[in-house]
């Protein structure tokens, strides 16, 4: 059992945003993968790896609000955040992936 995040004296709640963003972020994904599927009978296959993309992205998104969250807090605690530029990164490449997929879709 991994140990809960330590406490910290944000008054604006700053981890607490930052993982409701997170999760939000999560949710489009798997809703914009869910709109995916009524593509289907037009699309065939090309809606399959586009759901499942979107899936992976939000499972990946879920897994890591934990780390996310406990690192925000101890950074908080200590005194020095830093931002999460490679989950960002990530991120924007995966809807740019997403983004090329559904070109393709629409061309073949």
């Amino acid at each position: 059992m991994t140990p809960a995040a330590p406490m910290h004296a944000d008054p604006g709640l700053q981890p607490e945003r930052t993982v409701l963003s997170w999760g939000r972020t999560m949710l489009l994904f798997a809703l914009v993968g869910a709109v995916f599927l009524r593509w289907m009978p037009y699309f065939g296959l090309w809606t399959l790896a586009l759901t499942l993309s979107c899936a992976v992205v939000a499972g990946c998104i879920y897994l890591t609000q934990k780390v996310r969250y406990s690192r925000q807090s101890r950074g908080i605690a200590e005194g020095r955040v830093e931002a999460d530029v490679p989950a960002v990164l990530a991120t924007t490449f995966a809807t740019f992936c997403l983004g090329v997929l559904g070109i393709l879709a629409v061309l073949s």
